[in-house]
């Protein structure tokens, strides 16, 4: 069931919202220089690597001109790139990565693979999970760039406090979880978005 709304959705999604994102590619296009889409490799179910599609933010070859920590005001966000964050449109493009079951609309964020080394052996059963465009701990971390920016190692306080607690939420999420609840955090996510300082930014992209 969970497959078969993942499907019909998200193929309805990118047919709906066809127009949406040609507007957003073009606008992309023509206010900075580099790449429409942003891909990057995510660790997915069972460990099996997968290219996790956005929509570009951030200025070319951002990774190599700062860390995986992105605080809300990282000079390397462009300006369309900010708006693009702030409404969550950048995360439009995933829907391909649904449509192609490398994600499901909810489940635990794909992490990259350096903070994936760094699991315990409890926290790698989330692994078993399929990963989403959303969860619950997204919802708790809306606020992720904002406390991240108050930390005095960004990178570390993810680390310590953050990322367990993501894990945590989530892995205690799947075991209730039914098609009824993801929809309850999907209506969730749609309620937040409106919200620019509610952004969940802690990673490059």
């Amino acid at each position: 069931m969970k497959r078969l709304f993942d499907i019909v959705f998200s193929a309805l999604g990118l047919v709906v919202g066809s127009l949406i994102l040609l507007v957003v590619a073009i606008i992309i296009k023509i206010s900075s220089p580099g790449p429409v889409l942003f891909r990057q490799t995510r660790v997915g179910r069972y460990g099996r690597s997968f290219r996790i599609m956005k929509f570009r933010t951030m200025v070319v070859n951002a990774e190599k001109l700062g860390g995986q920590i992105t605080p809300t005001s990282d000079p390397r966000i462009t300006p369309i790139g900010r708006a693009l964050r702030k409404t969550k449109l950048d995360e439009l493009p995933q829907l391909f990565n649904v449509l192609k079951g490398e994600m499901s609309f909810v489940g635990p964020r794909p992490e990259v693979q350096r903070y994936v080394d760094l699991y315990t052996e409890e926290q790698r059963k989330v692994l078993e999970l399929q990963p989403g465009v959303t969860d619950p701990a997204s919802l708790r971390y809306r606020d992720e760039g904002a406390i991240l920016a108050k930390a005095s190692d960004p990178n570390q306080y993810y680390i310590d406090v953050v990322m367990p607690d993501k894990i945590r939420m989530n892995t205690e999420y799947a075991q209730k979880a039914t098609i009824f609840t993801d929809i309850g955090v999907i209506f969730q996510t749609i309620g937040v978005l409106p919200k620019p300082e509610k952004a969940d930014y802690h990673e490059v992209e």
